[in-house]
């Protein structure tokens, strides 16, 4: 007995695939349609089914080797060749290089006589002469319901569809069935779902005057397989599928750091800048700034040789262009030199799926290093903000995961932070910056803060965002009696102050004059009283000195008397 299923994976066999080249398609699938067995395509209308099949046919015999045969029930060939045409595909040479082979079935529906003796068996020769004939290995049916459009039969439908299938697997090719949907069920007979190894549904909306296109796997025996819904996009490159909600939380996290392009915006930010990969947003009311700031930050990006990708959803190119040449930003420059893309639209030209898709999709072939989307405010008006936010999140993972460094800019509608949501994606990215309006002695300023940077220190001080002829910068915190000062108030403070130093320094130096003043005086009256002093020195020595000489020709005297007596001799 085995304890763990995951013992025996090595000796299971494996459901093989064949790659259908069709972007992001084969990563839902987890490698392709299933090789050998008949997958059906079901949606309505123009939801593109054909188109679907024709680029699996086409991928299969130019990219992996594999020859197809294109069975149309309903589309002649030279029409079919002529409308796929536009997206870059010679049918007419691949069937001369028998790459590809069209054949076109024609049914009349009033032909068709429900009989027990009905099958298919004129179909199984013509298609098995067109499949050795090239030595295909797909096939594409298209489309199924028009072999059975006349028949009630569900017995006699059930039949032959088992018996087609069972054939085609038999011929082991890779068969894409294309169906019309029902209603109720995925297709018009209700029964192609049911035989087919897997089931793709696709799906054209239009809601509020706006189509997406949508593909969802219905099931896929022997596989698994994303089950979510995939906004899929039809251009002049062909289908293009986004697998926008299956992205999972693995990207790498960088430690490397990006300029934003404002060098005091960087000190505010530890000195470096943003983490490379990072997702920021840029927030603010109306004229604050915030499109300068996404400008400055692509800028700077494309100075340092890197790509930059830039989406507006509100200003042409152009205008971008000429604003930010009105404060030295010269961002022409750069898309000649192919270092900066824009794309502009308005968000009602698609759903939101198709805007992701169109992002995806100029990213992927651009390779930008950073993403400006300006602003993101715009999009609700193609959509909730629940849906703007589920747009952000997957945008953002597929940012992260391709190591690409993006900036958002979004419009504030109110100025408390505490009601401020941003479309609520405030939480989501690394780091944010708000940018808000100050109201103070009759004119309006800026000011700029960090609200967040995750992984790193930043300032939490209010900084003075100035715009001007030279560019972007913010002024350092100018602290008054009342708080923080900007514009006018500021320089008058400054001047204030500048006005008080210079009282204090001519203060300072009338103090140090007088000073100097007494000191001297005093310096005078020291020297007149040392004067006075050695005067009245000099006359006391004077004095002792003629005391001192008096009393030693005194005793001279007196020593001569002396001696005179003792001789006695008189002194006359």
């Amino acid at each position: 007995m085995y304890n763990n299923p995951s013992d025996l994976n090595t000796s299971l066999p494996s459901l093989q695939k064949s790659r259908t080249g069709i972007k992001g398609l084969d990563e839902i699938t987890l490698g392709g349609l299933p090789q050998g067995r008949p997958t059906l395509i079901c949606g309505s209308a123009g939801c593109g089914k054909t188109l679907f099949s024709i680029e699996f046919l086409v991928h299969g015999a130019l990219e992996f080797g594999e020859p197809g045969v294109f069975v149309a029930f309903e589309e002649k060939t030279e029409e079919l060749t002529v409308n796929v045409a536009s997206l870059g595909f010679d049918l007419a040479q691949m069937q001369k290089d028998r790459l590809i082979k069209l054949d076109h079935v024609h049914i009349e529906r009033s032909e068709i006589e429900e009989t027990g003796e009905y099958d298919l068996d004129g179909l199984f020769i013509r298609l098995g002469h067109a499949i050795d004939s090239i030595g295909a290995k797909r096939v594409v049916l298209d489309t199924i319901e028009s072999l059975f459009s006349g028949l009630d039969n569900e017995a006699i439908i059930r039949a032959e569809l088992r018996r087609l299938f069972e054939w085609l697997k038999n011929k082991n090719v890779t068969t894409v069935i294309t169906g019309e949907k029902g209603e109720g069920t995925l297709t018009r007979q209700g029964l192609e779902e049911y035989v087919s190894d897997c089931v793709i549904m696709l799906d054209h909306r239009v809601e509020n005057k706006i189509s997406t296109r949508l593909l969802r796997i219905v099931k896929y025996r022997g596989s698994v397989h994303g089950t979510n819904e995939y906004p899929f996009l039809i251009d002049e490159d062909g289908i293009s599928v986004m697998p926008v909600t299956s992205l999972t939380l693995s990207h790498f996290a960088s430690s490397d750091r990006i300029s934003s392009g404002i060098p005091a915006l960087n000190k505010m930010l530890g000195g470096k800048g943003f983490f490379r990969g990072s997702s920021v947003l840029v927030s603010g009311a109306a004229g604050t700034g915030k499109t300068s700031i996404a400008g400055s930050f692509a800028n700077e990006s494309c100075l340092n040789g890197e790509k930059c990708v830039y989406f507006a959803f509100e200003e042409s190119p152009k205008q971008i262009i000429r604003n930010m040449g009105s404060i030295g930003i010269d961002l022409q420059a750069h898309i000649d030199n192919d270092l900066l893309k824009f794309h502009a639209s308005r968000p009602t030209l698609n759903g939101l799926e198709m805007h992701l898709l169109a992002i995806n999709k100029l990213i992927t072939q651009f390779k930008p290093t950073t993403v400006v989307v300006d602003p993101i405010t715009n999009l609700t008006t193609v959509g909730s903000v629940s849906e703007v936010k589920s747009l952000l999140i997957r945008l953002i993972d597929f940012l992260q995961s391709e190591g690409i460094t993006v900036m958002f800019t979004a419009l504030s509608l109110n100025d408390s932070i505490s009601e401020q949501t941003d479309e609520s994606i405030s939480s989501l990215v690394d780091a944010w910056l708000l940018v808000r309006d100050i109201e103070l002695n009759g004119e309006r300023n800026r000011g700029l803060y960090v609200m967040k940077s995750r992984g790193m220190k930043h300032s939490n001080q209010v900084r003075e965002f100035v715009i001007s002829d030279n560019g972007l910068d913010l002024l350092d915190v100018f602290l008054g009696p009342d708080g923080v000062l900007t514009g006018s108030a500021r320089e008058a403070q400054q001047l204030l102050e500048q006005t008080d130093a210079a009282l204090r320094d001519h203060a300072v130096s009338r103090k140090d004059r007088e000073i100097e003043r007494k000191k001297l005086v005093l310096e005078s009256k020291i020297n007149s009283l040392k004067e006075e002093f050695e005067s009245l020195q000099e006359q006391l020595n004077k004095t002792f000195i003629e005391e001192q000489l008096k009393q030693e020709v005194f005793e001279k005297n007196r020593q001569e008397i002396s001696r005179f007596r003792d001789t006695g001799k008189s002194l006359e």
